[in-house]
């Protein structure tokens, strides 16, 4: 019962497959799709030309008065169409085999834009990441959506081939319609039972390859250079790459003996539906019943119409079978949002934008773990905040909520007094800039790491370029400002220092020009003079914007209007330098007294 109704919930899968990448792939080319129906007519007509021939031509070879003329016109007819007819479905299978890189890369493009368009939340969510993995193994194991088009159109022709060999055996020799018929649906069966076994250990097989995929990237990685040879981690990785090779090939293992049983049967049934065929027509040959040109005619129209039932059957089977990888695409690409996201448009008020949390508390999802308690404070326009406080206690999530990367477990965050959930996502998002402790650049040109496609006159660019103090470095550069990052791509790549590539993105952050700008421990691996150096310049250039400066060594609040200190979730204090001074064994005046050596 079981297997029944997962059988009949795979069956599902099909339509809402072919209805997501059918219109998309129209979209895509209309021209692929002419052509396919042009190839199904070849398709269907290339064996017709032999069933039509073939009795004509044998008859007039063992005629007793043979007709020269008349054998060399059903000669050349027979093999001029047949050659005209195969040439053209080749040619024309060539040219549409080249659309399989191309719907497959396109989807790989439409599967890695949903990753981007993604609720952050879900970056960080395991069935989500393995949602993302079945995507991209479902195209791989599918074939991509050529494949399911191919398997489509095939279906039709040979649905086209089975009319046309039908109607030659009905009118010669009926009776042999059942038991081909009949060992075909055994085939059917026998095709099917292997289908469900692919489509069962699928999640098996896509599970193995993410750990797998992982693995090599991490091998890959040279941003991890340094660590593996220093600690000796190659025998390590290597250890857990054999592991899961192993893990894969006990997976192709069982697959085989799973199917091999069924691959013999399979194989038992073509040999007797054949031997079958000829016994049968050759007794009508021998009896006198046809012709020795219909007893070739039969053999090739039911050699046609097996292949026709089979390839109709077995055609709807790989559909389903493809239709069951390809449908993992489909479940990703309509991934359900995590957050709620509303439609109200961001008025700026005459007075700037206050933005205030109550109350609010968050734990990561399925961790159950608090990482901020009831927090309650203003963020008023033009203000300049500082959030200190040791590592682990709240601030970088505190920036998350800010910015809506995620959503607050209990309590609320209002923009100008509306809970930010009603506002529309994007609209919120152009609100804030933000410089992370663990900021991006692409391995994209200068340009592109700080305009991200948008496109300035050079003025602007010097411009901005002088005021993080890159300038002339971006100019000593071998191609100025279009010198490619890193050398992933491009041998005359840089690696700028880690101090450079923090102005970089504090470029990047400042040409967005948001109303809010946040700088989040980005410079961490700097000592305490050089971050205040960074955080003191950064300031000069937000001028009157809102600023939220955030680290755990207080560099970065002396110049700050207010000051809030986390501790263990919550907002231990909160007000200017001196004022938290002057409180008596307050954490502020502990953990300056402490670091005071390094900056004062």
């Amino acid at each position: 019962m079981a297997d029944k109704k997962s059988n009949k919930k795979e069956k599902s899968k099909v339509l809402p497959v072919l209805k997501y990448f059918f219109p998309d792939a129209w979209r895509k080319s209309k021209r692929y799709f002419i052509l396919s129906v042009i190839n199904v007519l070849l398709t269907a007509a290339a064996p017709m030309s032999d069933i039509i021939f073939m009795p004509l031509l044998v008859d007039a070879l063992i005629a007793p008065v043979k007709d020269v003329r008349l054998i060399c016109i059903y000669g050349g007819l027979m093999v001029g169409v047949s050659i005209v007819l195969n040439a053209s479905y080749s040619a024309l299978t060539t040219h549409l085999e080249k659309y399989a890189d191309f719907f497959y890369n396109a989807t790989a493009v439409d599967i890695s834009h949903r990753c981007m368009e993604l609720d952050f939340a879900l970056t960080e969510n395991k069935e989500a990441l393995e949602q993302i993995r079945k995507a991209r193994d479902g195209m791989d194991y599918s074939g991509g959506v050529h494949n399911i088009a191919k398997a489509f159109f095939s279906t039709i022709a040979n649905g086209l081939k089975i009319f046309g060999a039908a109607a030659v055996m009905i009118a010669s020799a009926p009776l042999l319609l059942l038991p081909v018929g009949a060992l075909l649906a055994v085939s059917a069966v026998i095709n099917r039972k292997k289908n469900d076994i692919d489509v069962k250990e699928f999640s098996e097989l896509s599970g193995i390859n993410r750990i797998f995929g992982h693995i090599l990237w991490e091998m890959e990685d040279y941003r991890g250079g340094k660590d593996v040879r220093l600690y000796s981690a190659g025998g390590m990785m290597l250890e857990k790459a054999s592991q899961q090779i192993k893990r894969l090939n006990a997976y192709w293992d069982k697959m085989y003996r799973k199917k091999f049983p069924y691959n013999m049967l399979d194989t038992v049934v073509s040999v007797a539906r054949d031997f079958g065929t000829y016994l049968y027509l050759g007794i009508l040959a021998i009896i006198g019943k046809i012709t020795i040109g219909t007893f070739s005619q039969l053999v090739t129209a039911s050699g046609t119409l097996g292949i026709g039932l089979q390839g109709v059957v077995f055609g709807f089977q790989e559909i389903e079978k493809a239709s069951g990888y390809a449908y993992e695409v489909v479940k990703f690409m309509e991934y359900p949002p995590y957050m709620e996201k509303g439609d109200r448009k961001v008025q700026t008020p005459a007075g700037g934008h206050t933005i205030e949390f109550k109350n609010v508390s968050f734990s990561y999802p399925n961790t159950g773990v608090k990482v901020l308690d009831n927090v309650s404070i203003t963020l008023r326009s033009g203000e300049k905040l500082s959030v200190v406080g040791l590592n682990g206690a709240g601030k970088t999530t505190f920036i998350k909520l800010l910015c809506r990367l995620y959503d607050a477990d209990s309590g609320e965050i209002l923009l100008d007094g509306v809970n930010i959930k009603s506002y529309d996502y994007e609209d919120y998002m152009k609100l804030f800039a933000v410089v992370f402790q663990d900021f991006k650049l692409l391995a994209f040109s200068v340009d592109e790491n700080v305009f991200l496609g948008s496109t300035e006159p050079p003025e602007v660019v010097d411009s901005l370029l002088e005021k993080v103090g890159l300038e002339e470095k971006v100019k000593s550069l071998p191609k100025g400002r279009e010198t490619m990052m890193f050398k992933m791509f491009d041998k005359e790549g840089v690696e700028l220092s880690g101090g450079e590539q923090q102005k970089l993105a504090i470029a990047r952050a400042l040409y967005k020009d948001a109303p809010v700008v946040i700088l989040d421990e980005p410079t961490a691996a700097l000592d305490p003079v050089a971050e205040y150096e960074i955080y003191k310049q950064f300031d000069e250039l937000v001028g009157g914007k809102t600023a939220v400066y955030i680290s755990h060594r207080l560099s970065s609040c002396k110049f700050c209007d207010h000051i809030a200190v986390f501790s263990e979730g919550t907002i231990k204090e909160f007000g200017t330098h001196d004022e938290l001074l002057r409180l008596k064994d307050g954490l502020y005046a502990e953990m300056f007294k402490a670091q005071a050596q390094y900056y004062i």
